[in-house]
């Protein structure tokens, strides 16, 4: 036998950067650091490493993977050779180019799945338990049924012979009865199957359900094993530039119903779950308060919430109405959020939604106990989300830019690509994940954006082009408004900063889109008064950026407001009431919210009060006063509350990802495997061995004496502190104060070894 004829030689005859590869497709192999190629082929043969190199692989190489395990089943004699390559062509180049069936058994060939001697091909024996169908539907004739003929006969079944399909369906493929002879009454359900064509005859006691029908009854996506070209889905080209624009129109509603979740989160935290989630009611509130339906409010907590905007615990200052420990609030960051540029915004929630191992269009389903799942709550994490979200775009971004795929032809490419993840590309799986995407801005008309493109790369610098891709797609912003006669004011695009803050202070959303239109009352004007804006601040606001004619109506109410506001002051005395007035504060004084304050004067224009500023101007405003709230200079200061915010430790709740070795991490370790490798084949050698137990000092001394003269490398087992025995190859330096001086070959490093924990030497060649 040659020393390729077995895995363990042919791992040795490869190429340190084709070992590099195997361990960066299998990083199992690496940990611990096997000793010798043997070990390594151990555990390249291992089922559960099997079964892990093989999550990725596509239908024509599992194909390739059934082919050759069909050969070795059928191989009669031991000495009868195994495939070959040119046999496998012949057997698969009427379904796969010449070319692809080269590059898939490459791959095969690179994970160590399949090894070769000379020009046969050999299989790693428990790779055909990894096939994600049964053996043989690959290489036999494909089912008779089609896609549309079993979804035609299915409705038409019986419940006796449906609920005989669904139980194969989910628990095996195969069942034993005793109503498959052939001499089985006709109308025996097993027997009406078979005659249908939706069971399959294997003997007189087994039935087995074909792949079409047990993937449709599954609702998988559709693909036989037996093709082994991918699909090809029905598209629909758009122009890149009409892609941006509707991503960017989706961006702006995000970032304005994003804004007012945190707003009202941070006015009324919401008390959280016993189990941890958000509530159907608090989600109802959230999504009434902001305007939009449940299902949308759920995607934005859950967006806000792994963009670590959104956290659980105690807010500062804490709810008083309420004696739930913890509740959903805004965290500290939120604040420098709402100021960074929208782009900026957009690209910290698509990340995190590209990131986020939970499944928010699930909320609402019922589980198991018939229970809705709730928003933020633990049943909704998916650890295989994030890999399937990024399937799904990156298969988008395969094709040139302004494509739109139908969902139904994604899920056929990517079940046809990664066969073992067939059930995660589900229709409904698909199609919810592209709304959220769309919901998100990610894709416009069912096509990836520029900005989701540059996001999506690997790069350093991939947010950093995200950003600059959306801040070109997004409308410029506008320094104007048209101010109507009926007291409203429409934003012709998205504001300036400052100028929508102003804007936002003096008037109320009425309704938004490409256009929003503000409404101006009362309350609203009396808001940017209580600000600390000024009736000549606000004139100037409107005269300054107003396109269109200032009506009078809103000149008289801002006069009108202005003119009342102010004449009651209010400060701490707990707090007080002051007023130029003495009138007016004698008005106060003999209504009844004067006893629910304790209100007591102590001059003609003064009076104090025992309840707290803040619930002093509340109600007083609601017995239809217009107090204004001061400071000790006298000045109009905004007295509104900020909202609650809680405090997040840096790297809280952050999932633990190991890093994978990088490339020269396993360059080192090939280098100390082929070093293991060389000491296992030199044992044989010239070598001191112990007598008994004990190593002969002497000899041992002299031996690495004469290494570390002559330089010769010598390998040496070594038994450490723990009790531990390795074998080493090293270069002796300096031997003597019962201490071993040497070069580790591996790290370049000087390493130092007690002579007596030295159980053997050898010296290499």
């Amino acid at each position: 036998m040659t020393a390729t004829d077995s895995l363990a030689g042919w791992l040795g005859a490869r190429t340190d950067a084709q070992l590099v590869t195997l361990l960066q497709l299998r990083p199992d192999l690496a940990v611990p650091l096997p000793s010798s190629m043997a070990v390594l082929a151990a555990r390249a043969e291992q089922r559960a490493s099997v079964l892990r190199a093989t999550e990725d692989l596509n239908t024509l190489e599992f194909a390739i993977l059934e082919t050759l395990a069909v050969h070795g089943k059928t191989r009669t004699d031991r000495d009868d050779p195994p495939l070959t390559n040119t046999q496998l062509h012949v057997q698969l180049s009427d379904r796969a180019p010449s070319a692809v069936i080269d590059d898939a058994l490459e791959r095969l060939l690179a994970r160590a799945l399949v090894w070769t001697v000379d020009d046969e091909l050999h299989l790693v024996p428990t790779a055909a338990e990894a096939l994600p169908w049964p053996i043989g539907s690959a290489t036999e004739i494909p089912d008779a049924l089609t896609e549309l003929e079993v979804v035609a006969a299915l409705p038409d079944l019986p419940p006796a012979e449906r609920a005989l399909l669904d139980k194969l369906a989910t628990t095996g493929p195969r069942g034993r009865t005793r109503d498959a002879a052939p001499d089985t009454p006709p109308e025996r359900p097993i027997q009406r199957l078979l005659a249908r064509g939706l069971l399959h005859r294997i003997d007189d006691e087994t039935v087995e359900l074909p792949v079409t029908v047990g993937q449709v009854l599954r609702r998988e996506p559709v693909t036989h094993p037996h093709t082994l070209t991918p699909p090809h889905p029905h598209s629909t080209k758009h122009t890149p530039a009409e892609v941006n624009a509707v991503a960017a129109g989706e961006v702006g509603e995000l970032l304005r119903h994003c804004a007012g979740v945190l707003e009202a989160l941070g006015q009324a935290p919401a008390p959280a779950l016993r189990a941890g989630g958000l509530g159907v009611r608090e989600l109802r509130r959230i999504a009434k308060q902001i305007g939009v339906d449940e299902p949308r409010a759920g995607l934005l907590v859950e967006l806000l919430a792994s963009a670590k905007l959104l956290e659980k615990g105690l807010p500062e200052p804490p709810p008083v109405f309420d004696a739930t420990d913890d509740f959903w609030a805004p965290t500290r960051g939120v604040d420098a959020w709402l100021e960074a540029p929208p782009a900026r915004r957009w690209a910290a929630l698509a990340r995190a939604w590209l990131d986020l191992d939970r499944t928010p269009w699930m909320i609402g389903m019922r589980d198991d106990n018939d229970k809705p799942l709730a928003a933020l709550s633990l049943e909704l994490r998916t650890p295989h989300a994030p890999r399937d979200r990024r399937a799904i775009l990156d298969l988008l971004a395969e094709y040139p830019s302004g494509t739109a795929l139908d969902p139904a032809g994604i899920g056929r490419v990517l079940a046809w690509r990664r066969p073992r993840w067939r059930r995660h590309f589900r229709p409904q799986v698909v199609e919810r994940t592209l709304a959220e995407a769309a919901a998100l801005g990610v894709i416009g008309r069912g096509a990836l954006g520029s900005a989701a493109r540059a996001l999506l790369h690997h790069a350093a610098t991939s947010t950093a082009d995200a950003e600059a891709a959306m801040e070109a797609a997004l409308p410029a912003p506008v320094d104007h408004v048209l101010v109507q006669a009926d007291l409203t004011v429409i934003a012709p695009g998205p504001l300036t900063t400052d100028l929508q803050q102003r804007i936002a202070l003096v008037a109320d959303v009425e309704s938004a889109g490409a256009a929003t239109v503000y409404r101006i009352g009362e309350t609203s004007v009396r808001r940017a008064l209580d600000a600390g804006l000024t009736a000549a601040e606000l004139h100037g606001v409107f005269a300054r950026h107003s396109r269109t004619p200032i009506p009078q109506a809103l000149t008289y109410l801002i006069d009108d407001v202005a003119r009342r506001h102010g004449q009651l002051r209010a400060g701490m005395a707990q707090s007080f009431v002051r007023s130029e007035d003495p009138a007016l504060l004698a008005q106060v004084l003999s209504a009844p919210v004067a006893s629910a304050l304790a209100l007591r004067a102590i001059a003609p224009t003064v009076a104090i009060a025992h309840a707290p500023l803040g619930e002093l101007l509340e109600q007083l405003r609601a017995a239809g006063f217009a107090p204004a709230g001061e400071d000790s200079a006298g000045t109009i200061v905004d007295l509104r509350p900020r909202g609650a915010r809680i405090s997040v430790r840096p790297g809280a709740k952050q999932p633990y990802r190991p890093a994978p070795p990088s490339a020269e991490q396993l360059e080192s370790l090939v280098t100390e495997l082929r070093a293991g490798e060389r000491a296992a084949s030199a044992r044989s050698g010239q070598s001191v061995r112990p007598d008994g137990t004990r190593t002969n000092t002497a000899a041992t001394l002299a031996l690495l004496q004469l290494a570390a003269r002559v330089r010769r490398s010598v390998n040496i087992g070594y038994v450490d502190a723990q009790g531990v025995a390795t074998q080493r190859v090293v270069e002796p330096l300096k031997v003597g104060n019962g201490q071993l001086d040497a070069l580790d070959p591996v790290t370049g490093a000087v390493r130092h070894f007690t002579l007596h924990r030295i159980a053997s030497v050898a010296l290499l060649e």
